[in-house]
């Protein structure tokens, strides 16, 4: 089987015979019911792929479409002009790029109807002029096909204010043609990471249909869970057969690993489909698609608010808060979710509320591999595994071990900004320890998010946030309680008091209860103390 991965052309999908998710009906179903549309996905979702299906039938490539579901649907197959945008591929970090890029699409365009070219007229008014010239020639209304469309100011987002807001003003003044076009248009479609409300931008588009967060098409980009049993069961048993276990263990290791998405209230499980089909290729486990970009934009932007990483995945949120990122409000949430960093894992209906959380073990991993290494500014991934594979071998000296080490190889200049001054007041003193406690916290949380990839873990959620963590392994439960400075023989009495470790007495499994004491002014373990 010859998977798609890295093709983005459905011509080139098809006429190389490449595997393909057939989801014309929908296309079929979305022409049909409207003529704009916007769709906010993650990137490597099939947002590209997605454009170039709908070029090929608006110009009519009927030979592409044979044995796929729009071939019974559509019987007209009129072909028209088709002006398409691609923001992909370019970095827009510098002054003047976005113009000159945009200038060079135009151009091409004038040169193809042979219109005069005016470089000096605004970008908007070129647009109009390229989009009537096409309608006349063909004697039918243009398709207007957008990829990546916030790109231009992802690209220098919370980092180059003055090129952000350059950058907007250049898309307004091109995206305001479209709202004009009126009649001339037949179709129009944009993608994107964001859909930017509120924004100069946008509000030269507000006249598009969001199918973001539609049921009917939640799943138009992306892979389901039917369409895996539909396309992919060969699949499946190949990869199950390279690493040693039955079919239906390698669909829960899948779904565990790559699946979990969902873009609206229905919850239509949806796999990352650059993950599926690359692990399907490769016949392994890695974070494919983490692996293609970091998050920078994000980290950025968080990095501007006083929101901690602990705050961000496990809550509920109104749409208002998360499906649009407002200029004026910041709300990084918003992008985090549009990013595909986290996704709706509940909806209450009551309440018009959902719930947001990390969609899988690959984005997990991933994204707080990212914020640890903001936080303690050291790499972590390798040594959260470490200190799962001392639980998994039983080796509770090499645990104390590598977690001591952990923290003593954080840097001063992590930390630093929480040292007392000597001659500090009770306000500063104040300020500093619920800082210093706030840092560990957050250590904590990273600590135990990043181990919960490689071993069974069990969080006790903390009204100061979540310290103490439970670790099963196939042999072993492990009942942690970390207290800053304190005692271990205090975080053990915590345990004893809360019951923590009650039920897994009557467990076949070894038990262990463990208390760990961290010093703020050391910034390392102190104490360490098991009882079996």
């Amino acid at each position: 089987m010859k998977y798609p991965i890295g093709i983005q052309d459905f011509a080139q999908l098809r006429n190389e015979g490449c595997v393909y998710v057939d989801k014309t009906d929908l296309i079929w179903e979305l022409i049909q019911s409207g003529t704009t549309y916007f769709l906010s996905r993650p990137r490597r979702f099939g947002k590209s792929l997605l454009l170039s299906t709908l070029a090929a039938y608006f110009e009519g490539r009927r030979e592409l479409f044979e044995g796929l579901k729009i071939a019974d649907l559509e019987k007209d197959w009129t072909p028209h002009i088709v002006l398409r945008i691609d923001f992909n591929g370019v970095e827009y970090s510098k002054q003047g790029h976005l113009e000159k890029i945009i200038d060079s699409w135009l151009s091409n365009w004038e040169c193809e109807l042979k219109i005069e070219p005016r470089h000096k007229d605004l970008l908007g008014d070129r647009l109009q002029k390229i989009i009537e010239a096409a309608r006349e020639r063909s004697g039918r209304p243009v398709v207007m096909l957008i990829d990546e469309y916030d790109k231009p100011i992802l690209d220098v987002l919370a980092d180059d204010d003055e090129l952000e807001q350059s950058n907007r003003k250049i898309l307004h003044s091109f995206y305001s043609a479209l709202k004009s076009a009126g009649e001339n248009l037949r179709f129009l479609f944009l993608t994107g990471v964001t859909q930017l409300s509120n924004l100069s931008v946008f509000s030269a588009l507000n006249h598009l249909d969001s199918i973001t967060l539609n049921d009917n098409y939640a799943a138009i980009c992306g892979i389901t869970e039917a369409e895996v049993d539909a396309y992919f069961t060969e699949s499946v048993g190949e990869i199950a057969q390279s690493i040693g276990v039955t079919p239906s263990e390698m669909r829960a290791m899948l779904k565990r690993k790559y699946n979990g998405y969902h873009f609206s209230e229905g919850l239509i499980d949806v796999y990352n489909p650059f993950s599926l089909l690359s692990s399907f290729k490769h016949k392994t486990f890695k974070d494919y698609w983490f692996q293609t970009g970091t998050p920078s934009f994000l980290l950025r932007v968080l990095a501007q608010t006083d929101i901690a990483a602990d705050t961000l995945a496990g809550y509920w949120y109104t749409d208002d808060e998360f499906a649009y990122f407002s200029e004026t409000g910041r709300e990084p949430r918003a992008l985090i979710y549009q990013s595909g960093y986290l996704t709706i894992k509940d909806y209450d209906r009551e309440m018009r509320a959902y719930l947001l959380d990390y969609p899988n073990d690959e984005v997990r991993s991933g994204f707080v591999t990212a914020l640890a290494l903001s936080h303690f500014k050291i790499q972590t991934g390798g040594k959260a595994m470490n200190l799962c594979r001392a639980l998994r071998d039983g080796d509770l000296e090499k645990f104390r071990k590598e977690i001591t080490a952990f923290f003593a190889a954080v840097p001063y200049e992590a930390r630093g900004k929480y040292k007392l001054p000597p001659d500090a007041d009770d306000e500063t003193t104040r300020s500093v320890l619920t800082a210093r406690e706030r840092y560990f916290q957050l250590s904590f949380y990273f600590i135990v998010t990043l181990m919960s990839s490689y071993v069974t873990l069990i969080e006790q959620p903390q009204s100061q946030g979540r310290v103490d963590f439970i670790v099963e392994t196939g042999n072993r439960v492990y009942v942690f309680e970390f207290k800053l400075d304190g005692s271990a023989a205090e975080a053990l009495q915590q345990i004893e008091e809360k019951g923590y470790a009650r039920p897994y007495e009557a467990d076949a499994r070894e038990l262990y209860k463990i208390g760990v004491s961290f010093s703020s002014q050391t910034g390392t373990v102190e104490e360490f103390v098991v009882e079996e």
